[in-house]
């Protein structure tokens, strides 16, 4: 190999390593402005899009509950001063706590919204941009809660006292109000499906409930199965230990369906009663009739009561995909939340929508049993002449019956 060929070999070699060392300088150069860039992206974009994700979620709870009450009452289903103190009470009484994570605030606005327009937790997760575990953590947070607020939610009925001017009311002297049952579909396993049938065919829940004469919640008994009879599940209800409690003396009306005995006023079987069956000018003929259409629009009460409960909350209107055991608890905390707004709020807006479309008394004696009576069925009668007779002196007739 003669001169030229080896300075030729040579100048190859020392360019190759030239290349090489540039090539290795250029991965380094890479790696170090990668390696800044990831420093970056971590120390800024990320910290940006938390920022940005966080203000959005306090958006949109400042939409809901501090913009107007329109919104409040639309979403919620109560105005925001209810909305404030529904929270205090949570908080003080419920015992519901605030984490970090998670205001109390926000906590209940969650709990409020799948119980007004029953949505999927994926729906609450995109709303509320949580995680779908941190919401339905903190569903059965709030939902305990608010059945510990039941002392200072279920209201203590006044009976009508003697001297009561209410036409509707004033002829039940110390009537408490009114009771009846109503069906709310459940989801439940299929071994369970029979037991939940009712008449109808539906798989519901026989709910007992007894409202005030202010359309106020005084006791609610879930769970019982669809084809549980309604005198059944309110046999149940007076012998639990914290359950149903009417005073000796007093009474609640009825529907037919149930025993006419004492504490438990019924209407004549057998002879038009429903509002509807007394259109078009009819009249009462009898002290029968006379005295079925007074009871008829005193016990419309519990009726409109169960409508408001279920246009309000949603979840009442279809089977939820909750345990049975926590469908239950849920009917609860909606006549809970019900007492409390119509508590509060001067004007129900939902009411309005309506006409378009356990308190326990101590040391007193109680009714402990649910079957018929002679007393108590000569006193309706009694009642009933009575009524018949000045309805009809002060139509100018003068009968007596």
């Amino acid at each position: 190999m003669d001169h030229n060929d080896r300075d030729e070999i040579f100048t190859i070699l020392i360019l190759e390593e030239m290349s090489l060392q540039m090539l290795l300088l250029c991965m380094m150069y890479m790696l170090v402005v990668s390696t800044a860039a990831e420093r970056h992206y971590r120390k800024h974009i990320l910290k940006d899009r938390t920022f940005i994700r966080i203000q959005a979620r306090l958006d949109h709870l400042d939409r809901l509950i501090k913009s107007n009450d329109l919104n409040c009452v639309e979403q919620l289903r109560m105005d925001r001063r209810t909305f404030t103190l529904l929270c205090e009470l949570a908080r003080t009484i419920g015992g519901l706590k605030e984490d970090g994570l998670v205001t109390i605030e926000e906590q209940m606005a969650m709990f409020l919204h799948i119980l007004a327009h029953h949505v999927k937790n994926r729906v609450i997760k995109f709303r509320f941009m949580r995680s779908g575990e941190t919401i339905s953590r903190y569903f059965n947070l709030v939902l305990n809660a608010v059945i510990r607020m039941h002392s200072v939610l279920l209201v203590s009925p006044e009976p009508v006292p003697e001297e009561y001017a209410d036409e509707r009311w004033k002829w039940f002297k110390g009537c408490l109000g009114a009771l009846d049952g109503t069906y709310i579909r459940v989801r439940v396993p299929e071994v369970d499906k029979p037991r939940y049938r009712n008449r109808k065919g539906e798989i519901t829940s026989n709910v007992l409930g007894v409202c005030s004469r202010d359309m106020r919640f005084v006791y609610v008994l879930p769970g019982w199965e669809g084809s549980a009879a309604d005198s059944r599940v309110l046999r149940d209800a007076i012998v639990k230990p914290n359950g149903l409690k009417i005073p000796v003396g007093n009474y609640y009306l009825v529907d037919a369906g149930y025993t006419n005995g004492e504490g438990f006023l019924a209407p004549y079987r057998g002879t038009r009663y429903h509002l509807s069956e007394w259109t078009e000018g009819r009249t009462p003929n009898s002290p029968e009739e006379y005295f079925n259409l007074k009871h008829s629009q005193a016990r419309n009460v519990i009726e409109r009561c169960f409508g408001l409960l279920k246009l309000r909350w949603a979840i009442l209107r279809s089977p939820s995909f909750y345990p049975i055991r926590t469908q239950g608890r849920i009917i609860i905390a909606c006549c809970l939340l019900h007492n409390l707004i119509r508590r509060e709020m001067a004007i129900d807006p939902i009411e309005a929508q309506l006409d378009e479309v356990a308190t326990t008394i101590e040391d007193v004696e109680t009714i402990d049993v649910v079957e018929p009576s002679d007393h108590w069925a000569t006193w309706r009668q009694n009642l009933a002449v009575q009524m018949f007779n000045e309805w009809n002196a002060s139509r100018g007739h003068g009968g007596v019956v």
